[in-house]
């Protein structure tokens, strides 16, 4: 039996669901993987993860060809090539591993039923996540909303099993071999410029940092937190290793790939919150949206240095602390009036680890619309968020070099009144319920 099997958010060949299923039900597998030209079309040209990508992608490359075998890569859209190479290359099957957003279910979907029409099998493995879809439900047989019983009930449900790793360096013979490696398609040919002006995490996990978690990860002048996201996103690494670890080193940190597993779930069961309000309720409040406020929350010229260090760490690293996320989500939404959209729109642009059930879910949470959210009457004050989470102004200073001169900006809204504004605002819009 013949297969393809297409790497998607899974860049690595160890511990891989999808191709151990390949390797061992097929004779000769022939890895690829697409650069689709669905998604990469809506991007600028200089995504640095598109570089990330690309970067993985020459290593997994170079991996395979320590095999004996290659990485097939291609450009274009996975409906038109995905059929077309399945007939030139005679396989029996197509092998990959589960995806949950909606785009990405609805081109799987189109595309298993032109592979049935040609009698190619479409199998799907889970990979991404340690739970998917109906494996933690409620009694009642539906999806948690709330995230303590969901985790709970995950807690329950874990053991070894769900843990294990699939050992597919056993079954490499049946990568299908190469004589002649083929071509690895360049940044420039699909449009990007070639910009790396960002450090990218690594994928090994810090055990030092992970076991001093739960006292470290609300300071954002340190490395108090993983930074596992960007591995965990693109499938560097496996989740089954890193829970593992966690469920060993630190259960706070294991809660925290629980959060991920949920907001997986939620988008999956409930994919009208991808673009509307989880509580639809929220969608009648009465967004501000006022485009020059908008700007200076971007650019990080609040006059509150919180949310300005945070806003100018996204823009030169791609990352920002999670704490400081809440508290510049919260003050979007809650100080500014400003529809969660524009937000989660700003992060989806600019966040190396940009997951979208995960950035959905937290902006969700901070706007009060979401799952398990905040409480709308909940308002972040970010003075006191500095003065418990950097007392010192260690991480203000970093990345606001002029806060404490001149040059630094007044508070562009004053609190007291933003807090009342937003509590009447909500209270407003959601008086009918």
């Amino acid at each position: 039996m013949k297969a393809l099997f297409w790497h998607r958010r899974d860049l690595r060949i160890e511990d891989n669901a999808g191709l151990f299923s390949a390797l061992t039900n097929n004779v000769s597998v022939q890895p690829i993987f697409i650069f689709d030209s669905e998604i990469l079309s809506k991007l600028k040209s200089d995504d640095q993860r598109v570089l990330f990508i690309h970067t993985e992608i020459t290593r997994l490359k170079a991996d395979y060809q320590k095999l004996g075998a290659d990485l097939f890569v291609f450009y274009g859209n996975p409906i038109e090539i995905i059929p077309d190479l399945c007939l030139k290359m005679d396989v029996q099957s197509l092998v990959t591993n589960k995806d949950y957003e909606p785009y990405a279910i609805a081109r799987d979907k189109f595309i298993y039923e032109e592979l049935q029409k040609l009698n190619i099998n479409f199998i799907a493995k889970k990979d991404h996540v340690i739970f998917e879809k109906n494996e933690v439900l409620k009694a009642d047989g539906l999806p948690y909303t709330v995230f303590t019983p969901y985790m709970k009930k995950w807690r329950e449900k874990l053991n070894e099993f769900y843990l294990k790793t699939y050992p597919t360096e056993k079954y490499f013979q049946n990568l299908s071999k190469i004589e002649k490696n083929s071509r690895m398609i360049s940044m420039a040919e699909m449009g990007f410029t070639h910009l790396n002006f960002y450090s990218f995490p690594g994928n090994q996990l810090n055990e030092k940092v992970v076991k001093n978690y739960s006292e470290t990860r609300d300071i954002p002048s340190i490395l108090g937190t993983s930074r596992m996201s960007l591995a965990l996103r693109f499938g560097t690494i496996s989740i089954r290793k890193t829970a593992k670890q966690a469920s060993i080193l630190n259960q706070t940190y294991l809660n925290e790939l629980i959060w991920r597993d949920f907001y997986q779930m939620i988008l999956y069961h409930f994919p009208h919150s991808a673009e509307n309000s989880f509580r639809k309720n929220y969608d009648r409040i009465q967004w501000e949206n006022d485009e020059k406020l908008f700007s200076l929350w971007c650019e990080g010229k609040t006059g509150y240095p919180m949310v300005d260090a945070g806003m100018r760490e996204l823009n030169r690293t791609g990352h920002m602390h999670n704490r400081v996320r809440m508290v510049v989500a919260s003050f979007l939404c809650k100080h500014l009036l400003t529809d969660w959209r524009w937000g989660e729109r700003y992060f989806a642009e600019k966040l190396l680890d940009f997951d979208l059930a995960s950035n959905i879910g937290g902006w969700q949470w901070a706007s009060g619309s979401g799952c398990d959210a905040a409480p709308y009457f909940r308002v972040f004050n970010p003075q006191l968020q500095q003065e418990r989470f950097d007392k010192d102004f260690i991480y203000i200073k970093k990345w606001v070099p002029e806060f404490g001169t001149t040059k630094y900006p007044e508070p562009i809204i004053e609190h007291k009144m933003a807090r009342l504004r937003a509590i009447e605002r909500y209270k407003k819009g959601l008086m009918n319920d």
